[in-house]
C-alpha cells in the first residue's frame, strides 16, 4: 500500500507502554489513517469514530465488543469497528502491521 501526496505526522502514537505504535497520514481532503504495528500480546481499543483496519502484514485475532466470537485476519484483510465502541486485538508471535482509516 503507498499514499501519494500527504502529510506524515513524524510523533509517533505510543500506546501499552510501545508495543503498539502508529504514526498519522493527514490526506488534502482533510481525511487521515494512522499506519502502525502491532507487538505481540493482547490490547484493547476504544473507538470515537467508525474505523477500518485494514492488516498489511502478519495477522491477529479480533473480538469486537459487544461479541464473544473472535475472528482472525491476515495480510490483505479487514475490519470495521463502530463509532463508540472498541475491539480487543491480539497478535500472536509476530508483529502485525496495519493501516487504520477513520470512515465518515
Amino acid at each position: 500500500m503507498e499514499f501519494s501526496q500527504v502529510t506524515a505526522i513524524a510523533k509517533a502514537n505510543i500506546y501499552f507502554d510501545g508495543k503498539v505504535v502508529s504514526h498519522t497520514v493527514l490526506f488534502p481532503d482533510g481525511s487521515r489513517k494512522t499506519l502502525g504495528l502491532i507487538s505481540p500480546g493482547s490490547y484493547h481499543f476504544g473507538t470515537e469514530a467508525a474505523e477500518r483496519m485494514e492488516i498489511t502484514d502478519g495477522s491477529c485475532e479480533v473480538v469486537l465488543d459487544g461479541e464473544e466470537k473472535s475472528a482472525r485476519y491476515k495480510a490483505g484483510e479487514h475490519f470495521d469497528v463502530a463509532a463508540k465502541s472498541g475491539f480487543t486485538i491480539t497478535a500472536d508471535g509476530a508483529i502485525c502491521q496495519y493501516v487504520c482509516s477513520f470512515l465518515a
